[in-house]
């Protein structure tokens, strides 16, 4: 065996259709389009959300609703998912690095600390928003709280 003699398997290669090259090959006249009408010219190319000249859906639904421009999201983290990383990473302050670090946080979040849960131990936390109960819940047990 050498480069000279190599064939693919058998079955393994098709030969192209080649359309509309007279009727004698089997593939002219209309070229596998079928009779006439729109799909059968050229250029034809069926827009996005054509329905057949239906009243499409689009446009059959009314509008609701709108989008806040003004929204800002942030990211949720209790109060107990902090005393957590504190006991496990003994952390004594949570700011926004050690959340991402832990893998809570993508780069450009923003968080709000929320108060489900207790918390036992003494944490100084940064974060960009906090709940009420989640403040009285830091500074009860000895904690300080800082927004950014």
């Amino acid at each position: 065996m050498n480069l000279s003699n190599l064939t693919p398997a058998v079955g393994s290669v098709k030969t192209r259709k080649r359309i509309g090259r007279g009727t004698g090959s089997g593939l002219g006249g209309t070229s596998t389009r079928g009779h006439k009408g729109q799909k059968s010219r050229s250029g034809y190319s069926k827009k996005i959300g054509f329905e057949g000249g239906q009243m499409p859906i689009q446009r059959r639904l009314p509008k609701f609703g709108f989008k806040n421009v003004n929204r800002v999201e942030y990211k949720a983290i209790n109060i107990e998912t902090l005393e957590a990383l504190a006991l496990s990473a003994k952390l004594t302050k949570i700011g926004l690095t050690e959340l991402r670090e832990a893998g809570f946080l993508s780069k450009t979040a923003l968080v709000k600390i929320l108060g489900k849960g207790a918390l036992t131990v003494k944490i100084d936390v940064e974060a960009n928003a906090f709940s009420k109960s989640a403040e009285e819940a830091i500074v009860a047990a000895g904690g300080t709280v800082v927004k950014l």
